[in-house]
């Protein structure tokens, strides 16, 4: 860790969300993206639209890449102090002071077959009902 392992509080964290100076919270750690935003990938608005929250849930919900994962721990230069951070956020993303930061989730799962399903069912249905449109007209005929 760049930083020595300094700890900043989530207010802290928050004021640094410019272009010219952008710091994200992921899984409790601190990252001064600040270097990094003309060569992310997706654009600097990805980074700056990460500001002042927990960004943890938005970084693994993308699927970076282990190359990705890799440049992280140049960027970092601490950690967020958990009892700063609000109520809702330290519940919903931040793990416990000591304990091990989530798995991160799969890119593919049960998100991709949910989004098969809501496509699949309507046209299932469409299907099922031409089918016994069709299946009444031959019987009446």
């Amino acid at each position: 860790m760049a930083g020595g392992g300094k700890v900043y509080s989530f207010q802290e964290v928050r004021k640094h969300s410019q272009r010219k100076d952008c710091w994200l919270i992921i899984s409790g750690k601190v990252y001064d993206v600040t270097p990094f935003m003309e060569e992310h990938p997706g654009g600097d608005e990805v980074l700056l639209a990460c500001t002042g929250k927990d960004a943890t849930a938005d970084f693994e919900d993308i699927g970076h890449s282990d190359a990705a994962k890799e440049l992280m721990p140049q960027y970092c230069i601490g950690e967020v102090d958990a009892a700063t951070v609000p109520a809702k956020l330290a519940r919903a993303v931040l793990p416990a002071k000591g304990a091990a930061a989530p798995a991160p989730r799969a890119s593919t799962g049960q998100g991709v077959r949910l989004t098969v399903l809501q496509l699949a069912l309507p046209l299932l249905l469409v299907a099922m009902a031409f089918a016994l449109q069709n299946f009444a007209k031959t019987k009446t005929e």
